[in-house]
């Protein structure tokens, strides 16, 4: 796809930004209790990624700007690979430490791993002038994207859970080592892919004439509830999972 939008836009003219991000992730699924501040903040994680823009307001076959439009000095194509890990847990008051039963047991003892290859595209807005952001007319310039990603997810999930019956002990197959109201079959790390949509709001700086800073929040929601490895039943089970992202990057000029 990137040599696709590399072709097209070299034939063009538009000239090419790179750039690396990188930040934590609040992963927020099935794992825990919703809107549970110590769940949002333990089921953290991290995000890397590579990132490619296209920018239509220069054409890097003359070095000069293209013709001025509201489209070419506002919009840009992002296009990136991205990849992000999360540990999980359960928290909040169904594992507090005075429940004592089986089902708290359960949950204590299951863990997972949320790990997510991203390839997409966004496309950005900035409200204020592109052209005139990189001749300093002003440092900071804002910025809204919208886009769509493909997710391959490899999902991990273990147990230390001590069964009655020693022999099933940690076995991951197994219905009674989880939470006794989720129907068999909810705890399934099989790996997949989804479609996932992606949005986000940030702010570049500019450091140099052919580099920038960008600070950026984004929201991804996944067409899908097994990212986590984890797709219970229950009634606040209400949404597929989703994260928040907030990364930080430094971006060059190629052209």
């Amino acid at each position: 796809m990137f040599l696709i939008f590399q072709t097209v836009s070299a034939q063009l003219g538009f000239s090419h930004e790179i750039g690396v991000i990188t930040g934590p992730i609040q992963f927020r699924s099935d794992f825990g209790s919703r809107k549970d501040t110590k769940t949002n903040l333990g089921n953290s994680g991290f995000g890397i990624g590579v990132v490619h823009y296209i920018n239509f307001s220069y054409r890097s076959d003359c070095n000069c700007y293209t013709t001025d439009t509201f489209f070419n000095d506002h919009f840009k194509l992002r296009n990136e690979i991205s990849w992000n890990k999360t540990k999980l847990e359960h928290f909040g008051e169904f594992v507090d430490p005075s429940k004592t039963s089986v089902n708290a047991d359960q949950l204590r003892g299951h863990k997972g791993v949320s790990q997510n290859l991203d390839i997409g595209t966004q496309l950005e807005f900035y409200p204020f002038s592109i052209r005139s952001f990189q001749s300093f007319g002003y440092r900071f310039a804002p910025f809204g994207s919208l886009g769509i990603h493909y997710t391959a997810f490899t999902p991990e999930v273990s147990t230390t859970y001590e069964n009655p019956d020693p022999l099933l002990t940690g076995n991951v197959l197994e219905p009674s080592n989880f939470y006794s109201e989720w129907d068999p079959g909810s705890v399934d790390a099989s790996p997949g892919s989804t479609w996932s949509l992606v949005s986000s709001v940030g702010v570049r700086y500019k450091l140099t004439k052919i580099s920038d800073l960008m600070l950026d929040l984004r929201f991804q929601y996944y067409f899908n509830d097994w990212v986590d490895g984890l797709n219970h039943q229950l009634d606040f089970n209400k949404s597929s999972d989703w994260l928040l992202w907030l990364n930080v990057g430094y971006i060059f000029y190629l052209d």
